[in-house]
C-alpha cells in the first residue's frame, strides 16, 4: 500500500519492529526486512498484516504477507510461508506496529502548508469563492468549482466537473469525476478507533485514504472517515443526503441512495443499488448485498442478503416486521 497522506517510516527488521512496537518476540524473529503494513488481501512479500476474525478466513488463506499477527486459535488457516506473531490483542498489537510505520496517522494536524488560491497555479483555473486554501501537490480538474472557505489539504485529488460547496474540509482523499460535495462536509479524517484505558486510550493509526467514485453527491454536513488499513470507498453514483456518517473501512457500492442522518460503524461493506432510509444504523463488520432496502429508523446488527428488505430494531424481514406489528 503505497500511502499518498503519510509518510513510510520503515523498513525496519523484524526484531526491532517488535522491539519497538513493545511486543515480546516469542519466535526470536531477526533478520527479515519489513518494508509496510497491508492488510490481508493486498499484503505482500516482506510486508506485515494481521488476522483477528474467522470472518477473514478466506483472506488469509492467501494473504501474501511474510508475517501476520494472529492468535493461536486462527494460525492455522494462515499459509506455512506466512510467518506468525502470536499475541492476545491482535488489533492493539497491530496498531502498535502500524504507529511505528506512519506516525503522523494518529493525530490529524492541521495542515501548515496550505495557500489562498490565489497563490497557486489554480487562480486563474477553476472558479473558487473566498478565502479558499489549498495545499502542496493537490489536483483538481478542468470545470471545477470550490465554495468560499473551503480547505483541500496536500496531496488530495479531485476530477472534473466537481463542485465543491463552502465550509467543506478536504483531506486525504481521492474524488472522482462529476462529484458535488455539499455544504459543511469533513472528508478524510481520523475514524474513530482507540483502545480504552484508564491511563491514556490508545488511538489506532488510520493510514488509508477516503475514494469517493465519479457521480456521486455528499449532503450537507456528512462525515466521512479514512479508512485505518484499507480505505473507505464510496462507489459511483452513490448519494448521501445530508448528516450521513461514513466511519472507517466501510465500502459503499454503485448507485446507492442513503437518506439523512444514517450512520455506518467501521468496515462494513455494503453493496449495489442499496436504499437506506433516515436514521438507521449499520453496526460494524457486515455485509450488506445487492438491492436492499433497510426502512428508516432500523437498527441492522447482522448481514443482510441480496433483494431482501428488512425493517425495525433489530432490523428483520419487512413482512415478518409488519405482521408482528400490526
Amino acid at each position: 500500500m503505497k500511502n499518498p497522506f503519510f509518510k513510510n517510516k520503515g523498513p525496519f527488521k523484524i526484531n526491532k519492529l517488535l522491539k519497538l512496537s513493545g511486543i515480546k518476540n516469542l519466535n526470536t524473529f531477526e533478520k527479515d526486512i519489513i518494508t509496510n503494513v497491508n492488510d490481508l488481501s493486498n499484503a505482500k512479500n516482506n510486508e506485515i498484516t494481521f488476522f483477528h476474525s474467522k470472518n477473514y478466513e478466506n483472506y488469509a488463506k492467501n494473504t501474501n504477507a511474510s508475517y501476520c499477527v494472529t492468535t493461536n486459535k486462527l494460525k492455522n488457516y494462515l499459509p506455512k510461508k506466512c510467518k506468525k506473531i502470536i499475541t492476545d490483542n491482535v488489533i492493539l498489537t497491530m496498531a502498535k506496529i502500524t504507529k511505528c510505520f506512519y506516525p503522523d496517522s494518529v493525530n490529524d494536524h492541521p495542515d501548515n502548508n496550505v495557500k489562498k488560491i490565489e497563490n497557486t497555479n489554480y487562480k486563474n483555473k477553476i472558479i473558487y469563492g473566498k478565502n479558499v486554501l489549498v495545499g502542496k501537490n493537490v489536483s483538481i480538474g478542468k470545470n471545477s468549482a470550490l465554495g468560499n472557505n473551503v480547505i483541500i489539504e496536500s496531496n488530495v485529488v479531485i476530477g472534473k466537473n466537481c463542485i465543491i460547496s463552502s465550509n467543506v474540509i478536504i483531506k486525504n482523499s481521492i474524488i472522482g469525476d462529476d462529484v458535488h460535495i455539499l455544504e459543511s462536509c469533513i472528508l478524510g479524517k481520523k475514524g474513530f478507533g482507540f483502545f480504552p484505558s484508564k491511563k491514556a486510550n490508545f488511538r489506532y493509526p488510520h493510514v488509508g485514504s477516503l475514494i469517493i467514485e465519479s457521480g456521486c453527491e455528499i449532503g450537507c454536513g456528512s462525515t466521512i472517515d479514512r479508512g485505518s488499513m484499507s480505505n473507505t470507498i464510496i462507489g459511483q453514483n452513490t448519494f448521501l443526503d445530508n448528516q450521513v456518517h461514513i466511519a472507517h473501512n466501510v465500502k459503499i457500492g454503485k448507485n446507492c441512495i442513503i437518506a439523512g442522518q444514517v450512520g455506518f460503524a467501521g468496515s462494513s461493506t455494503i453493496g449495489d443499488n442499496v436504499m437506506i432510509g433516515g436514521q438507521a444504523g449499520i453496526s460494524g463488520h457486515l455485509k450488506i448485498g445487492n438491492n436492499v432496502h433497510i426502512a428508516g429508523g432500523s437498527g441492522v446488527i447482522k448481514d443482510i442478503p441480496d433483494n431482501t428488505k428488512v425493517m425495525g430494531y433489530p432490523a428483520k424481514d419487512l413482512r415478518s416486521f409488519l405482521k408482528e406489528n400490526k
